[in-house]
């Protein structure tokens, strides 16, 4: 593959410290949340930069396929929730919920574009066979 676009991050002291992009657009301070131990408080972290990440990639790709089968998703907004644990095997793993609002659009339909975007998302390539991801439809 040739990259079309190369995002860089350098972090200093891990969890606990602080990750910036040289152009400046990024600059965190790094907090070990209370679940994990860490004393939590202002900052973020690593799986919320992910979730981050992740939403705002899927939602795109989301838009995208629906604009291909020309169906209105204008109104809606994707959650990513990243957990992290212990995996059986030892070390750390991760899964994600990828929950999709689409007001206005049939069950059937957005769970066949849930499908599609998940087939073209960078995000959701780099994890296959990695992460355990579902994907869910928000309903009201």
């Amino acid at each position: 593959m040739d990259a079309l676009y190369t995002a860089e991050a350098t972090a200093w002291g891990g969890r606990e410290g602080r990750a910036a992009s040289p152009d400046g657009n990024v600059d965190v301070q790094l907090v070990i949340p209370k679940e994990l131990g860490g004393p939590g408080g202002p900052g973020t972290n690593p799986e919320q930069l992910f979730a981050a990440g992740y939403a705002g990639c899927f939602h795109s790709a989301l838009k995208r396929v629906a604009g291909k089968a020309k169906v209105d998703v204008s109104e809606s907004a994707v959650t990513a929730r990243v957990g992290i644990g212990f995996l059986d095997t030892g070390g750390f793993g991760l899964t994600v919920e990828l929950e999709a609002e689409l007001p206005g659009v049939d069950e059937a339909t957005a769970n066949d574009l849930l499908a599609q975007a998940h087939a073209v998302c960078p995000y959701s390539n780099a994890t296959r066979g990695n992460v355990d991801v579902t994907l869910t439809l928000h309903q009201d």
